[in-house]
């Protein structure tokens, strides 16, 4: 059977009005609704009380959220928890509250109100709207620097559980992470693979953070974090070097130029990247990798790829993909070696 053909005009104002969902889904979040729910289904007036809010214009968001998919009815003004609702809790495995919160905040509001300065100059509409790029932004404000670390420790931990299924880590020595962050990445990988040792590796900031959870991991014996600029050098001794979404955040210049430094400290044995990306197919599917796109656009002026994008890309830095891995999460483990020199 086929689906029937979307009503145009329908198509056109849902669009038109996705602010009001991604709004709406960021007041739920802060009011903790989905944690208020944990318990079970709740009537809208006690959790209105519970979250401090107007009844009437909680019951809105929620009936909003709920026929969307997010919270179900569970009478005439009653909400419970659905799976989709479940990963907005703060104490679930694979919780995604970090990054649903960070996507529609307020200040990404502020920025795609210029993302026809993006499209109008190329630039990341981020310097019209703070003055300044996104990375630096980010390590001057750093109570906006912690909600955007929390949102890619959120998305790592089903990132790095759909890769650890899809793709064996086991048999390399020494995996360095390119700007790992807190090191969710690197530590799922080392807890899996008792043979490997692990290099996190950051800006000072983001490694001071990291290095406290490293060692409440236990893994503070097979894990050094060291600061790095990865436009400048990054840590030698690697036999792969893994990077989740960094590259997308960068210009093919700038990505090179991160991919080259990286074969530098490879040296003459060579080694393997692994890249944890989006891999845009070709054709007009629905891909959670082109929302992503335009962000790359309006904040630090990267870009996805496709397949063919990265061939490209990691040809002029001296490496040959090998092959692309895709996983149960939205991203895929891309993977390019540096042959050994002779």
């Amino acid at each position: 059977m086929t689906s029937p053909t979307p009503d145009p005009a329908r198509q056109i104002l849902q669009i038109a009005v996705g602010y009001a969902a991604s709004a709406a889904l960021y007041t739920a979040i802060t009011l903790h609704v989905a944690d208020h729910l944990a318990a079970g289904p709740q009537d809208v007036s006690a959790l209105a009380r519970l979250s401090g809010a107007n009844e009437d214009a909680l019951f809105r968001i929620l009936r909003l959220l709920a026929s969307l998919g997010v919270f179900a009815e569970s009478g005439p003004r009653g909400f419970a928890l659905n799976p989709a609702a479940e990963l907005l809790r703060k104490d679930v495995p694979g919780s995604l509250r970090g990054m649903a919160v960070f996507l529609p905040d307020p200040f990404h509001f502020r920025v795609y109100a210029n993302l026809l300065d993006s499209v109008t100059s190329g630039e990341p509409a981020v310097d019209t709207t703070v003055g300044m790029p996104v990375f630096e932004y980010l390590a001057k404000n750093p109570e906006y620097s912690k909600i955007f670390n929390d949102a890619m420790t959120a998305l790592s931990a089903p990132v790095i559980a759909a890769a650890l299924e899809a793709y064996d880590f086991g048999g390399i020595g020494v995996l360095v992470d390119v700007a790992g962050g807190h090191g969710e990445v690197l530590m799922s990988i080392l807890k899996k693979h008792s043979n490997v040792r692990g290099v996190l590796t950051d800006v000072a900031h983001v490694i001071d953070g990291a290095k406290p959870r490293i060692a409440a991991a236990g893994l503070a014996d097979r894990c050094q974090a060291v600061p790095c600029d990865f436009f400048k050098a990054v840590p030698e001794g690697g036999d792969a070097y893994i990077m989740k979404h960094i590259i997308h955040d960068w210009d093919d210049g700038r990505a090179t130029t991160i991919l080259k430094n990286i074969g530098r400290a490879m040296g003459a044995r060579g080694g393997k990247v692994i890249l944890l990306e989006s891999v845009i197919a070709a054709g007009g599917a629905a891909d959670f990798g082109k929302f992503l796109d335009i962000e790359m656009l309006a904040m630090p002026g990267g870009r996805e790829r496709s397949a063919d994008e990265f061939r490209t890309l990691f040809a002029g830095a001296g490496f040959e993909l090998t092959r692309v891995v895709p996983t149960k999460s939205p991203l895929s483990v891309v993977e390019a070696v540096r042959r050994p020199s002779v």
